[in-house]
This record gives structure tokens, sequence and C-alpha cells, in this order.
């Protein structure tokens, strides 16, 4: 597929690609749609396969931003940005700077923040070239969302026991966590305050042994997370993580986790999932406390008014549910639907002009 054809199939507004070869810097920023307000969305840094791979990513991280947005009631836009590069070993003042720069040059039509690869040391070095990012440390910022995405994804997958069971309750239930992040980690914390039996895993092994020391989940080699024998399945690293190959091991009655865009095809693979009777939290919806986060920073930093927020994740999720099923649809139809009907009446609101014009005096 074309790229221009790639852009028009996911209506995107704009794709930046950045370039600056001694500062490291191979960066693509994608702007789904801003009807809503700015488009606001996190720096993944990743070793990408190839060019068109890190692009396909930041396409579909973006337009999952917008949905996100819109369902969770915030005025803002999607965005997404990718830097291509190893974020062990590549990351360094100049690249963030220079990154920096490009972000400042857009003139606010996309705000960044921390996403997988990056970290809050990260944003500060992007903050001293442009004011549009969030979450920084000091100075009003909020500092590190994964603690609001790990409470969001916790209560939405509470409100999922409480569809699927009939009770919200998470003590003695079996969930199996890939992924050992920053999100990930708090999710296992919850979980495991509440009395949940986890088993984790993720590439990096020793991030994975460190969470289960500190939770008491069992260790699970990374080929080894889909079949194991469990009630919920929480992907809470990257994406396209549910596809052809790993929807028939899965063991589990509810898939609710941190990660965006799960779904491989999303169309194909959430009714494939229906029809297993695995009820599917839509990501972009339950993953939503991050953003809720760094949005808060716009208006004012409001931790406590944050928590209450992502805590709300619970009943947006359980209405979704509700209108997936009496509607017979998917979860992900109904979220969608939510999403497009809330940026199709602010956008009818919009054509009216409220601005003052100039008149000219003779």
């Amino acid at each position: 597929m074309e790229i221009f054809d790639l852009l028009q199939s996911n209506e995107h507004e704009q794709v930046i690609f950045c370039s600056d070869e001694k500062a490291g810097l191979r960066a693509i920023i994608g702007i789904h749609d801003t009807t809503l307000g700015p488009a606001l969305g996190g720096t993944r840094m990743w070793m990408y396969a190839s060019d068109m791979d890190a692009l396909k990513d930041v396409l579909r991280l973006s337009r999952g931003m917008t949905y996100k947005a819109a369902v969770a009631g915030l005025n803002l836009g999607g965005g997404k940005a990718v830097l291509i590069g190893d974020p062990r070993t590549q990351k360094t003042e100049a690249l963030f700077r220079t990154y920096g720069r490009f972000v400042e040059g857009i003139g606010g039509r996309y705000i960044t923040a921390e996403d997988v690869g990056t970290s809050v040391q990260d944003m500060e070095w992007i903050n001293m070239e442009t004011k549009y990012v969030t979450g920084v440390a000091g100075r009003g910022g909020s500092g590190d969302p994964s603690p609001f995405t790990a409470y969001g994804v916790y209560n939405g997958i509470k409100a999922c026991a409480k569809f699927r069971y009939g009770s919200d309750s998470l003590a003695g239930k079996k969930v199996a966590i890939q992924g050992a992040g920053n999100v990930a980690q708090h999710v296992a914390a919850h979980l495991a305050k509440e009395g949940a039996n986890l088993f984790v895993t993720d590439i990096y092994e020793e991030k994975a042994r460190r969470v289960c020391g500190e939770t008491g989940a069992q260790y699970v080699k990374p080929e080894e997370i889909y079949s194991v024998d469990c009630d919920i399945f929480s992907p809470s690293a990257l994406g396209a993580i549910l596809n052809d190959d790993t929807i028939p091991q899965l063991k589990c009655s509810i898939v609710a986790g941190g990660a965006n865009n799960q779904l491989a095809k999303e169309e194909v693979h959430a009714q494939v999932l229906a029809d297993r009777d695995i009820l599917y939290a839509p990501d972009y919806v339950i993953n939503a406390g991050g953003l809720m986060n760094v949005a808060s920073e716009i208006d004012g930093y409001d931790r406590d008014r944050v928590l209450i927020k992502a805590a709300g994740i619970y009943d947006i999720l359980l209405a979704i549910f509700k209108k997936a099923q009496a509607g017979g649809i998917l979860p992900h139809e109904a979220s969608n639907a939510i999403a497009e009907e809330r940026i199709e009446s602010v956008r009818r609101v919009k054509k009216y002009h409220v601005g003052t014009p100039t008149i000219a005096r003779f």
C-alpha cells in the first residue's frame, strides 16, 4: 500500500517525519484527528524491524488515541510518535532535545508524553525545547503517568469480572500478565493486594522475575504466557499480540490489559475472541488512565481528580458491555460508536464561528 493510501485509509490529518543524523534521530509523529482538541499522545522508543513497521505502528496508535480521548470525555484529539532506536543503549540528551525542537515546530497541534521505552527524564529533555510536553516532574507536571494507567486498568479488570462473573472481587482469580514494564508492575501490585494469583512474563526476564519477587507471582516464559490456564489474560506490553496464532492458545474468559492495539486485525480478531466466549475490554478504554493524568496538566494538575476519573473506567466499561449486549454487537464496536458519536457531535458544534471579525474603518 502506498503511503498516502495508508494515511487516508485511517483518516489521518498529518504525519511528520523527523530526521537528524548527528543526533541519531529518526522519528515519526502521527496526528489522527483534532476535532476535539490538540492531539495528545506519548512518544514510544522501539527497535522496529523496518521504517514501514514504525509508520504502521504510529498510525494505529494515534488513531487509538483519538478514540481513547473521545470515550474518556476529554477535549483532546489523537496523536502518537515513535522514535526508532534501542531505548536501552541509544538515548541521549541531544536526541530528545532535537526531537523536542520538531514537536515545538508543529505549534501545539501535537502534545507529547511518556510511553513505552521513554521516561520522565526523557520528557525533561524534550521540555527544554518545547512546552508541548506533559508528564514532566515538578513545575506543575504530573511525572510518570504509569501508576494512573495501571489504576484504570485495575478498575477495568474489576468491571470485566463484574460483567462476566457477577462479582468484581478478584480474590483467588488467576491472572496472566504479559509484560513487566511500568504499567504492568503497578497492575500486578493492585491485583496481588486483592489476593489474585498472578503469572507474569516479559521479554526481559530479569524485569519479570523482579515483579514476581515483589508480588508473589509465578514466572512464565514469554512464549508460554498465552496458554496459561487462567481466568483473565492481561496484555500489558506491545500491541498486535492477539492474532491467528495466539488466540487459539488462550485458556481464559476475559482479556483485559494495558497494552495498546492488542488486536492484530480489529474486526477479525475481536470476532474470534467473541466466538470463543472471551470477553474483551477495548484496550483504548481500559488504559485511558494515563491519558487522563497527563491531560489534567493542561487545565491545572489535580491528582485526586485524576484518580476519580481513572476509577470511572469501571463504569465506562460496564456501559460499553451493556450497550454491546443490548445491540448484539462486539464491545469494541460499542466503544467505537460512542467515540464516533461524540466526535461528530462536536464537529457539528464547531461549524459555528465564534470569532470577532476585524472591521475596516475608512
